[in-house]
């Protein structure tokens, strides 16, 4: 039976590897930690819903059938992924989204002050040329699936920032449908405040964990 990233679970078991990521400023790659943490923990909450029973394994397998989407073979996920990889960092340099690889996956990480207004839920229009990048990577790479995981500072109630992380989601992957990816092949998730990746004392750490995170990951047989 076709599986959905299986090396996400992999992953999940390595808690203490660094990533790869690219500094969208200066063009240079630079190792964060941090990172991976919540990469790996965003990746492993992708495949809820698609892989927790055997129903909802086939009935996901059906939907990506009808529309066309096919498994990558086990051999050639590193090279699939590599080359998206590469064009994803082409479209996106000096865009202020990073870049980073984690195994077969792939994390787009969109800082909440290029994506959106303090407080506000609406994709800035500024923003949606750089969703438009990323879509039409998407759209040639069809056999990746899509986490798009909302994130937020610590500030306000756990309640508030629950919601306002599913509200950015949701917005980032409507954006990406209105330019053509296919919905069937994401998963829409708001993490709140749960998932930090810098320290909620400063306001330098607070902007940081206001992001709006992709998370790629390929779907091989």
């Amino acid at each position: 039976m076709k599986k959905l990233a299986s090396s996400a679970l992999l992953a999940a078991a390595v808690v203490t590897a660094g990533c790869s990521t690219f500094n969208p400023y200066t063009g240079e790659k630079q190792t964060g930690k941090a990172t991976s943490g919540a990469a790996i923990g965003a990746a492993v909450g992708a495949l809820i819903g698609i892989a927790t029973s055997d129903n909802a394994k086939e009935r996901k397998e059906r939907a990506l059938k009808g529309a066309g989407i096919g498994a990558i073979a086990g051999g050639g996920v590193g090279y699939y992924m590599d080359v998206q990889e590469a064009k994803l960092r082409q479209k996106l340099e000096a865009s202020g989204v990073s870049v980073t690889r984690d195994g077969d996956n792939i994390v787009l990480n969109m800082p909440g002050n290029i994506t959106f207004d303090t407080n506000q839920s609406t994709v800035k229009e500024s923003f949606k040329p750089v969703l438009d990048s990323v879509s039409e990577v998407l759209k040639e790479y069809k056999s990746t699936m899509i986490q798009v995981g909302g994130h937020t500072d610590s500030t306000g109630s756990d309640q508030y920032n629950l919601l306002l992380s599913q509200n950015r989601a949701q917005a980032v992957a409507n954006v990406l449908f209105g330019f053509g990816v296919q919905p069937v092949r994401t998963d829409v998730v708001g993490f709140g405040e749960t998932q930090p990746v810098a320290s909620n004392s400063s306001e330098g750490g607070r902007s940081q964990n206001r992001r709006v995170e992709l998370i790629l990951l390929p779907y091989s047989q």
